[in-house]
């Protein structure tokens, strides 16, 4: 594959804006319409949309097979292909080929997905909040064409990118599933939040939280106001941290602050949990941290004698906790889940073989995903790096 042989030529040579319309879509028959918000970044299917009949005001007409490109934000690389007949933002452009002799319209939307073609978008963008590229400028964008029979070669290799990329996405949705639909199975019939609990057994005893965290370290919030940060700080652990990293962005407050608040320091086995704006996200805090906590997170020392941190974590995020926890949420300009909300919400307590049982099922679930999640990141660059290598 000779690329210094093939021809350059102007995206507008070979693609077409197409410019159709449709003034009364539901007249016409059409059902669907796709807003900026339907079209995923670096993901060429349209998996939502919303209902013409519900209302709209779009009026960009397109059908099964064209592209559709968000000219707003092109730096969010968001490119489609249409699998059904539709309407779309006039801040989406429907593309096609011009001459499928010329271009084969399976290699358009890998084409768009391009660097070259995107880096071309963002850097022909005007606009300080919504940068948006016109269609003159994409006209104008010049890239290497190959021959007809590669282009197909390509589109072929490329297809077969993306598909593995799309199975690998499928898989770690369906065990995202699998883990709600167990963790519901298991916790869904033991009356979560109501006290006495009208399905506790010998097996499944209900506890008030501030009963089962460790009496000389009580639930409490963070540091209120955690000043600038300083290199050599204490480590401050804040929302964003949760279920994630706590080394890479971690704020370190300074020392002649922190040490006003001892209490609310942490350690390995703490569980840390969000109780103002985004409510609810739990981690445990990972072997060797020593740190604190910023004001919108609560630290729970729970007595392990009696409840484990794995069983508690999988038992906060089951989908029966989670609906009973948004239902004691209070605030109306900022939502938050006090402290004595927090002590006395009522959490059923098995035996210790049962939380065992419980926690190593549910973690062989996480783990498939991780995987699964970590060969997705993987394909999506391989996926990248042909598209670069191929069409550069």
């Amino acid at each position: 594959m000779d690329k210094s042989l093939w021809p350059r030529v102007k995206f507008g040579d070979v693609v077409r804006l197409n410019t159709d319309r449709i003034a009364d879509p539901v007249a016409e028959g059409v059902e669907r319409y796709v807003g900026i918000e339907h079209i995923e970044p670096e993901d060429l299917r349209i998996r939502s949309w919303g209902l013409v009949a519900e209302g709209t005001t779009f009026t960009n007409h397109f059908r099964p097979g064209q592209v559709l490109f968000v000219k707003r934000r092109a730096y969010q690389r968001k490119v489609a292909v249409a699998d059904f007949e539709g309407v779309c933002s006039g801040d989406i452009y429907v593309l096609e080929s011009k001459d499928p002799t010329l271009l084969l319209p399976e290699l358009l939307p890998f084409l768009c997905q391009t660097d070259g073609f995107l880096n071309h978008a963002v850097g022909t963008s005007a606009g300080s909040l919504s940068p948006r590229t016109n269609w003159t400028q994409l006209a104008g964008y010049e890239f290497p064409l190959p021959p007809l029979t590669e282009q197909r070669w390509i589109a072929d290799t490329l297809k077969a990118s993306e598909t593995v990329h799309y199975m690998l996405r499928e898989a770690s949705d369906a065990t995202t599933l699998l883990y709600a639909s167990l963790s519901n199975s298991v916790f869904a019939r033991y009356g979560i939040g109501q006290w006495p609990q009208p399905n506790a057994t010998a097996e499944w005893k209900p506890c008030r939280l501030g009963d089962i965290t460790r009496h000389d370290s009580p639930i409490c919030y963070g540091i209120v106001q955690v000043g600038d940060n300083v290199e050599n700080g204490v480590p401050t652990v804040a929302i964003k941290n949760l279920g994630g990293d706590f080394e890479t962005g971690v704020h370190r407050s300074a020392d002649s602050i922190e040490v006003r608040y001892e209490r609310s320091r942490v350690r390995e086995g703490d569980v840390l949990i969000s109780i103002k704006g985004t409510i609810g996200q739990i981690d445990i805090v990972p072997r060797g941290f020593k740190g604190n906590i910023s004001r919108d997170i609560a630290r729970i020392r729970l007595k392990t004698e009696l409840v484990s941190e794995r069983f508690f974590v999988h038992l906060w995020k089951s989908p029966p906790f989670k609906r009973h926890v948004r239902s004691l949420i209070v605030g109306t300009t900022r939502a938050e889940l006090s402290i004595s909300t927090l002590r006395n919400i009522v959490i059923p307590v098995p035996s210790h073989d049962l939380q065992e049982m419980v926690s190593m099922e549910l973690e062989a679930i996480e783990q498939t995903e991780s995987r699964l999640r970590n060969r997705l990141v993987a394909a999506l660059a391989v996926h990248r790096q042909l598209l670069e290598t191929l069409l550069h």
